[in-house]
């Protein structure tokens, strides 16, 4: 048995067995999507569940860090709840929010976002605009990675008890990407791990690793594939990092050029440039681009993206060690780091150089409020918080944040 404040669960739970069965009010979303609840001093995190509602739930994993649990019975329902539509819902967990219609997905990735604010004095008060919706709330990934079962079956993780789920079909992944899978379902037994990517506007595939089975009638191991924006075409390695949702990429970058209200005249710096697309889909709106990025592959993708283009210039080096270097003053930099959030000496180098703008783009709230508290402190003040879903489903939310610097009229 093991012990979790004053209550013993098993550490295998039965899901038959009902010592494993509470019935609980589930609180507010918590982290990794999934509902908080309490029984007896006991916090649970309970999956498949929607604030509000009175549930029966099962225990599903017990640790002396936590309690994981799923619905298996609904006693008050929300009137945000719906049927998902994926067979797989559940027993996957990549999806953690089919269960709940898509209007009230955006209602609580704002949420998640106002949370994250909260809990930071300077934050408290910023307005955060209601989340852009995704056009495509199925159907629209561009990339997949499948864990490779036995038999060479393709499918996907749980990440609470860590069991391989097989799959024929993933709802949220283009259909191209499905038809894909279906191709190599069986024939994959040399490998672990098997990524599918798709140029959503080009037809063309890039899959890693390369398979060596005959019965594969499809090309494998491609160094690279193509995709386009805007009537630009973006190489994008195997290596390289691109959004999942092609069509939200087109609608953040109109945003950006929209509120920036670029005049032709401005210098910006792209940190964390990756394969090129914000510098080079906002390049027609400034007089120079300083793109920076520390990979070699994203950086290689990025000068093959952005031949064409003779105002931009590329540094391949760590953002925290180029920022302070550059000679050429910044009227704005946007920042799109990793889900980590900016390195400390970025954000020190912004708050004493001092550029007129600043753009951070996150896809993770509790960093991105951070490093927001660091600018805010250190003389920018926010003028917008938008976030725009990329992630349908689940509770993953990015955000566009768009700061000015503090002139003694804002400070009054």
């Amino acid at each position: 048995m093991i012990v979790t404040r004053n209550r013993q669960f098993p550490i295998t739970p039965n899901p038959n067995s009902k010592a494993d069965r509470l019935r609980v009010t589930l609180d507010t979303i918590w982290e990794m999507g999934a509902c908080s609840a309490w029984f007896e001093n006991t916090h649970l995190s309970v999956f498949g569940g929607i604030p509000g509602e009175d549930v029966e739930v099962e225990i599903i994993r017990a640790t002396r860090q936590f309690v994981a649990a799923r619905v298996v019975e609904i006693y008050e329902s929300s009137p945000h709840r719906v049927a998902p539509p994926c067979p797989f819902f559940g027993p996957c967990t990549g999806c953690e929010w089919q269960h709940i219609d898509y209007s009230h997905q955006l209602t609580l990735k704002r949420e998640i976002i106002a949370k994250s604010f909260a809990d930071i004095p300077e934050l408290a008060n910023i307005k955060i605009l209601d989340v852009i919706p995704s056009e495509q709330t199925y159907g629209y990934r561009n990339h997949a990675r499948f864990t490779v079962g036995p038999q060479g079956k393709l499918g996907f993780i749980n990440r609470t008890t860590r069991s391989f789920v097989a799959v024929d079909e993933c709802r949220i992944m283009d259909p191209r990407i499905n038809s894909t899978l279906q191709t190599l379902q069986g024939h994959c037994g040399e490998t672990s791990q098997v990524a599918v990517r798709l140029g959503v506007n080009t037809g063309e595939t890039l899959i890693q690793p390369p398979l060596l089975s005959s019965g594969i009638p499809i090309a494998t191991g491609q160094a690279y594939y193509r995709d386009s924006i805007a009537g630009m075409t973006f190489r994008i390695g195997s290596p390289s990092f691109f959004q999942v949702n092609t069509p939200q990429i087109q609608v953040m970058v109109e945003h950006i050029q929209k509120h920036l209200d670029l005049q032709g005249s401005e210098v910006l710096i792209d940190a964390y440039a990756g394969v090129g697309t914000f510098a080079g889909l906002l390049s027609r709106y400034v007089r120079k681009v300083l793109a920076v990025e520390e990979s070699k592959a994203a950086i290689n993708d990025a000068k093959a993206n952005l031949a064409s283009l003779n105002n931009i210039e590329f540094h391949q080096r760590r953002v925290e060690d180029t920022l302070e270097k550059l000679e050429v003053p910044s009227s704005i930099v946007l920042l799109d780091p990793p889900r980590a959030g900016c390195h400390p000496r970025v954000l020190d180098t912004l708050t004493r150089t001092k550029p007129e703008r600043v753009v951070y783009v996150s896809c993770d709230p509790k960093t991105l409020a951070r490093d927001l508290r660091h600018l805010v402190t250190g003389g920018f003040q926010v003028a917008q918080v938008q976030p725009i879903d990329l992630f349908p489903q689940t509770h993953h939310v990015e955000c566009i944040v768009i700061l000015h610097l503090k002139t003694e009229k804002t400070e009054e």
